[in-house]
């Protein structure tokens, strides 16, 4: 037997993410694929795009479900938005953030950083600071939940402010859509983006995109093509309106199991959905507390979806624990990333993960591990 094959199944995935996908998902990714050009997948498409915008809180028409992850995602919109030379202002409070200034540079722009002590939440005073002193101001980013630290980023104020310089506002919404509100349109964000093996409940593989009238004219004023020709929004909206112009070949399969997957989210309702996810990350929390495993973020801003908490002084190798939970108990959690690399664990309660079952099994689980590897 290998060691794959001992591992208990299915795993039970409290990670960072991929989070568990619910047998009705399962079951729609495996029917029959139809081609990237059938009718039945462009009516397919209409729903799922109107069932996005219910979620994003938005009556963006531009949005869709980029192939790809969240990743894909990040790289796609800003790669549209941003030219060499332009000034962009980033909120950096963890791993993403940093993901975020990697590619504008990339990009040839030039890239102001906002930072906080990681497990911190972006100060807007700080924000107010960096665009006073920059002047003509392109973009303003920032990550709504920092998967990294476990942190939820306030985002009126932050929205105001790069309105008032007349710089759109591009939030990274991956651990959030889903399983918290978002309110785009409410907040005055410009561009947002998730993923669909998180919050919403699908498999990875999908991307889900929100884009404002207003920066579709700023994407489509640009002095310089694209930099990715994948990537390109005019091309994409050429597929995904009418006429539907063939660009890629579409994963079918996944957007069967992303629309089963907003059935389920909006059969049980947003806002039962987003009680769920607090109720759940509140007893897991309460019972870790109880082991005396500490919440890392800072309180008051600690995200319902991702919870990181602090590794005891007394565990030698965090490693060893999160490999004893899964070959054991076939639980997953994560490690910290960065510069939080060996100093906490992350724990999702995302989607069809986030369930009482799964925190009492977890808990029970940890216990037994933890006191057998101090």
């Amino acid at each position: 037997m290998t060691m794959a094959e001992a591992i208990p199944s299915p795993r039970i995935l409290m990670g960072p993410g991929p989070s568990s996908v619910s047998p009705r998902v399962l079951a729609a990714v495996g029917r029959a694929p139809v081609g990237y050009l059938d009718p039945e997948l462009f009516e397919l498409l209409d729903a799922l795009r109107a069932d996005l915008r219910t979620l994003f809180g938005t009556s963006n028409d531009f949005t869709f479900p980029l192939t790809g992850t969240g990743m894909a995602a990040m790289e796609c919109c800003l790669c549209n938005l941003v030219e060499p030379g332009d000034n962009v202002v980033v909120g950096v409070q963890g791993f993403f953030g940093g993901r975020m200034v990697e590619i504008c540079r990339r990009l040839g722009a030039t890239v102001t950083t906002v930072c906080a002590e990681w497990g911190r939440v972006l100060e807007a005073e700080a924000f107010a600071e960096a665009l006073q002193q920059v002047g003509k101001v392109k973009l303003v980013a920032c990550v709504h939940a920092e998967t990294s630290t476990g942190v939820c980023q306030p985002l009126d104020a932050i929205a105001q402010l790069a309105h008032a310089h007349d710089a759109l506002f591009l939030v990274d919404m991956v651990t959030s859509l889903g399983g918290m509100a978002v309110n785009v349109d409410a907040c005055g964000v410009d561009v947002a983006y998730s993923g669909t093996q998180k919050c919403l409940g699908a498999p990875p593989g999908l991307a889900p995109v929100t884009v404002s009238e207003r920066a579709w004219q700023v994407a489509s004023a640009r002095h310089s093509p694209v930099s990715v020709w994948y990537f390109d929004w005019q091309l994409l909206r050429g597929y995904y309106d009418a006429p539907h112009t063939y660009h890629h070949t579409v994963p079918v399969n996944l957007l069967f199991g992303l629309q089963e997957a907003l059935c389920e989210i909006l059969e049980e309702g947003l806002a039962v959905r987003f009680e769920r996810h607090q109720r759940v990350s509140d007893a897991l929390i309460a019972g870790l507390q109880a082991m005396e495993v500490f919440p890392f973020a800072q309180e008051g801003y600690r995200l319902p979806t991702l919870n990181a908490v602090r590794v005891p002084e007394h565990i030698r190798d965090e490693v060893a624990v999160r490999r004893r939970l899964l070959q054991e108990f076939g639980i997953e959690i994560g490690g910290g990333l960065g510069e939080l690399r060996g100093k906490i664990w992350r724990i999702g309660t995302m989607g069809a993960s986030a369930t009482h079952r799964n925190v009492v099994l977890l808990l029970s689980a940890l216990q037994s591990v933890m006191r057998t590897s101090s």
